[in-house]
Order: structure tokens, then sequence, then C-alpha cells
């Protein structure tokens, strides 16, 4: 990253993943065309993402032909017209995209994706239902990195802290 000030703790980059309900997939087609996808996902705390999708589209054909992707979460973008800017916090996350296939991981990615988005409701017969209709996808992250516009960093009196 160019701007050394402007990035985020690690920390700080977990929290967005953690606090995020969507985020932007990028992925390369067998052609080499950019495809971008928003997606909601869960972070498991381990290194992982995990999504669901369907069982083909163009997302799984991008993936099948190349697993190597990033994935995107924006905090925050408030604009300032009056500095010509926004003050944002994001973090991308670099990696590989899997399908599952694994049954019991399947379940549990499931299940955290349920967890973050339907917490407190049972989500058994849902996930009975749709298993076999149903695609899970694991990002394993090989790098995140955070960033925060100079202005938040100059807010928070941590200009120059890494």
């Amino acid at each position: 990253m160019r701007r050394f000030k402007q990035l985020l703790q690690m920390d700080d980059a977990v929290a967005i993943l953690n606090a995020g309900t969507n985020g932007v997939l990028s992925l390369v087609d067998a052609e080499g065309e950019p495809y971008g996808v928003p997606l909601s996902y869960v972070y498991d705390g381990e290194g992982h993402i995990y999504f669901h999708s369907a069982v083909s589209g163009h997302k799984m054909e991008c993936i099948e032909a190349e697993s190597r992707c990033s994935f995107c979460v924006v905090a925050q973008d408030d604009i300032v017209p009056e500095e010509f800017t926004t003050y944002f916090r994001s973090v991308i996350a670099k990696g590989r995209v899997r399908i599952i296939t694994d049954r019991d991981e399947m379940m549990r990615g499931l299940m955290l994706l349920c967890g973050k988005y339907s917490g407190g409701i049972d989500p058994n017969e849902e996930i009975a239902r749709c298993i076999n209709h149903v695609r899970v996808l694991r990002l394993d992250i090989e790098s995140l990195i955070g960033k925060e516009a100079i202005e938040l960093v100059r807010a928070s009196g941590n200009q120059g802290a890494i």
C-alpha cells in the first residue's frame, strides 16, 4: 500500500469484516474479463470468509476458471462535498475462493451465515430445504488490508501510526 499512514491496524480491519453485511467479490472469467458481484458474507475469525451461491451461473463459472479473487467491504463512506472527498474506511481481502463439497463444512458455513443474518431464528428447516440447491463458497484469506481516509487518521491523532 502506497499511503502507509492510512493503513488500518489488523484489529480494525477484522472489526470491519465482522461488522459488515455485504461486500463485492471480484473475480476473472475464463476469457480474462473482470466480474464483480455484491454478496452477503460471514467472516469466521480464522482466516476464511463464507458465502452462499446458486449452483450455477457466471460467478460459479468464474470460480471454476480462476480461484484467485479479492473481496472488498466498505465500512464508511461519508461524502464531504466542501472538501471534494469522502471519509472512508474499507478492507480488501485477497486470496482464493473454493467451492465447498464437504457436507460438514457446508453446514458450518451455512450455520455461520444464518447466525449472522438470522440470529435467534432456528435455521435447520431452511438449511434442510435448500442444502441440495445451494453452494457454499470459502475465501481463504492470503492478505487483508484496511485503509481509511487521511482526514480520519488526523482526527484520531494516530497519524503515522501503523
